[in-house]
């Protein structure tokens, strides 16, 4: 999921590890257990390119930063009983260097890129620009 936003961070244990500031994207991916390293190049492509910041412009376009945040629960199935469950969330041995390969990419595209922690507990911050919020999946 992408959100353009206008500023955001991520605090850990009360230290910010992760800020991007003014117009950018803030990323949340989630992986599933057919993602793939190939993927993951692809969808940094995807991120660096995608003309949804203002004036239809790109990351690319404008240097905009990113910062990108690992989200397991984006797999959430919740559709039986009242609790999710999270089968089709990858783990994170499996996870984890796939999201690292999507920041990899987006860096050896020129990105600047911000992170969370991985398989921490997050407190993100952001400010949406628009609300503008987008789902992309390749």
């Amino acid at each position: 999921m992408v959100q353009r936003v206008d500023g955001a961070s991520v605090v850990v244990d009360g230290e910010t590890v992760g800020s991007i500031d003014g117009t950018g994207l803030c990323v949340l991916v989630g992986v599933t257990h057919e993602d793939t390293k190939e993927k993951a190049a692809q969808l940094a492509r995807k991120l660096w390119s995608v003309r949804i910041l203002p004036d239809e412009k790109s990351c690319s376009d404008l240097g905009a930063p990113l910062l990108v945040i690992s989200q397991f629960t984006l797999y959430g199935d919740a559709r039986k009983g009242r609790r999710p469950t999270w089968n089709a969330a990858a783990p994170g041995d499996v996870a984890e260097p796939l999201v690292d390969e999507v920041v990899a990419a987006l860096r050896a595209l020129g990105a600047t890129v911000a992170t969370g922690r991985f398989g921490a507990q997050m407190r993100v911050s952001l400010t949406n620009d628009g609300p503008f919020t987008v789902l992309l999946e390749v």
